[in-house]
């Protein structure tokens, strides 16, 4: 980010940009409830999970659980970055992820010796380890349920793992089926995110100015009209109002304002066909 713009406007971070401290992110009250129920939840695990269509703050939610469950004392936290994976590079995932060394070719063993890493993680620290698996809609169906194996002991009276899948629309879908349906009666804590209403994105845009240190960077005419035109998506509201502070700080503007959305955004005038000769 230009140390230019920041100071043009006395902000201490660009607000409309993915990578906004964890800090000065946007919670909503029912995202608030659902972290504070996973946060809860830890001591006796289990299963979560978070769906929404692109666009609906997915990625923010688990940034924010993530940092609230890293700051608890003796968490563990892990994240799954291929969701994809085989069965067994899913295995070696894990391995990485929970600091085991495991064999590719002895599942039996990555089995016992994962199970046996949570088990002194929870004797310790009486709570259990966490797994965010982002974009859990494409994972296998044979890595899902393996995964609900692992986690499972004592005929299924124990959780050794709290696992927080997150995915769009499809994931719900497909613990419906037959083959992941086991899992999918798991899942106690569900959070649905939905696209956002005029006033929540307006909130948001409020949120973001005020801890980035601008609250009045821009107009409330501006904030209605981006709130109007994002369609509810908050993906879609940041990256309206980066495209604009960018082009104002190429304009040396003070102030972001409605004409210069109408400027930037209105679509290109068609040029006049040129009047017939008679």
């Amino acid at each position: 980010m230009s140390t230019r713009l920041l100071s043009l406007y006395g902000l201490k971070f660009n607000p409309f940009r993915p990578d906004v401290p964890l800090e000065a992110l946007f919670t909503p009250p029912p995202v608030d409830v659902f972290l504070r129920r996973v946060e809860s939840g830890i001591a006796d695990g289990g299963f979560a999970m978070v769906t929404g269509d692109p666009g609906t703050s997915k990625s923010v939610v688990l940034r924010l659980l993530d940092g609230r469950l890293r700051a608890l004392p003796s968490a563990v936290v892990g994240t799954m970055e291929r969701p994809q994976s085989s069965t067994a590079d899913f295995y070696r995932e894990l391995g990485d992820v929970f600091g085991v060394t495991l064999s590719a070719h002895n599942r039996w063993g990555g089995f016992k010796a994962l199970r046996s890493r949570w088990c002194e993680h929870i004797a310790s620290t009486l709570t259990r380890p966490v797994l965010i698996l982002d974009e859990a809609q494409e994972a296998p169906t044979a890595v899902l349920s393996e995964l609900r194996l692992l986690a499972s002991k004592d005929l299924d009276s124990r959780q050794l793992l709290s696992v927080v899948f997150a995915g769009d629309a499809r994931l719900p879908e497909r613990f419906r089926t037959a083959d992941l349906l086991p899992l999918g009666s798991r899942i106690r804590r569900r959070l649905v995110l939905d696209y956002a209403s005029r006033d929540e994105l307006c909130a948001c845009l409020d949120h973001l100015l005020h801890v980035a240190g601008n609250p009045s960077l821009m107009t409330a005419e501006l904030k209605a009209t981006l709130a109007d035109h994002a369609a509810g998506n908050y993906r879609v509201l940041m990256n309206l109002a980066d495209e604009l502070l960018v082009t104002a700080a190429d304009r040396d503007l003070p102030r972001l304002d409605e004409k210069l959305y109408f400027e930037v955004f209105a679509p290109p005038q068609k040029p006049k066909p040129p009047p017939r000769k008679r």
